[in-house]
């Protein structure tokens, strides 16, 4: 039967078992060709740590044979578990799934599409062992196309701005984390995106590594549309006052727009005795939707979390868990 989770707020009590020292999550989706590769190399890096360590990956409802490899996996190594979502939720709430689920101290997040190296892992695990919260993976020399890179560093500056937190790279899925900077932010992973912004919000130091970057085999899951999206989320989930600057904004750009207007059509009209009215009109009628569609845009966001709240909607359901 099914298993629903809604919004678990702590990560799972170690008790007084023994539990690994490190945690790895790999949230998967549609990843059957890359998979085992991700876990041989995944368990290279992590053995050579020379810590206790589990693997959970999360199939957030993958439609080819994904599971079918991680059921075959789970077989020969009792440190893989997997989680089965009985649909696709997204990479957020996968990520939550696997979060929730973590017995490690060190917990490493990455992704399952072999763009960046797991073996590199070691590094992020040293860099959290040397004192700091986070250890915040940094893409060098990355190989993705610039329509993916462009709004990738708006979003990145943004998050700066929002969460203080002086760091390139927020998108990197790449990243350690103490146990003890993931727990107080757990309840809102899946529900808000970008984890590591979350954790770095709630004031956990970071420090940054160079990792090694390639092209994704296939094409992006993210589309200009779904980063358009994503930018929005971003303003709703970490800008606490977006509504009142849009506010500010609008008033101070149609006062400017009228204004330059105004002068303008009285220069004009005192030197040609012609002033082209109806185009200046439209022109400035369009910057005002403009700007009124992007706060209704902002408004659906804010609107779309609230419904989600109210209908205390699931974050996933799981089909099957493999221990």
């Amino acid at each position: 039967m099914a298993e629903t989770e809604l919004y678990p707020q702590a990560l799972r009590d170690l008790g007084d078992a023994g539990h690994p020292a490190l945690s790895l999550v790999v949230p998967v989706y549609n990843e059957e060709r890359t998979v085992e590769q991700v876990y041989t190399q995944a368990v290279e890096a992590l053995e050579s740590c020379g810590s206790s360590y589990e693997i959970i990956f999360v199939d957030d409802g993958s439609t080819d044979g994904t599971w079918d490899a991680l059921e075959r996996l789970h077989e020969q190594d009792a440190q893989l578990r997997a989680v089965r979502f009985k649909r696709n939720f997204g990479q957020h709430p996968a990520m939550h799934a696997g979060l929730a689920r973590a017995r490690g101290d060190i917990v490493v997040t990455m992704d399952g599409d072999l763009q960046n190296q797991p073996s590199d892992l070691p590094k992020l695990v040293a860099a959290v062992e040397a004192g700091a919260d986070v250890a915040s993976g940094r893409r060098r020399g990355r190989a993705d196309s610039w329509g993916r890179t462009l709004p990738s560093r708006l979003i990145n500056g943004m998050l700066r701005r929002f969460t203080r937190a002086e760091i390139s790279d927020f998108g990197c899925a790449f990243n350690a984390y103490s146990r003890d900077a993931l727990t107080p932010v757990l309840g809102m992973i899946g529900k808000q995106k970008f984890t590591k912004a979350l954790v770095l919000s709630a004031g956990a130091s970071v420090v940054e590594v160079d990792l090694e970057h390639r092209a994704r085999e296939g094409s992006s899951r993210y589309s200009p549309l779904r980063l358009t999206r994503l930018a929005l989320h971003v303003l709703a989930g970490f800008w606490p006052q977006p509504i009142q600057w849009a506010g500010v904004l609008i008033g101070m750009l149609c006062g400017g727009l009228a204004l330059a207007v105004a002068v303008w059509a009285t220069v004009v009209w005192v030197l040609r005795g012609n002033f082209p009215g109806m185009l200046y009109l439209g022109g400035l009628v369009l910057g005002v939707l403009a700007v009124q569609g992007f706060i209704l845009a902002l408004v659906g966001e804010y609107l779309g979390r609230i419904q989600r709240d109210v209908e205390g909607r699931p974050l996933y359901t799981i089909e099957r868990e493999l221990e």
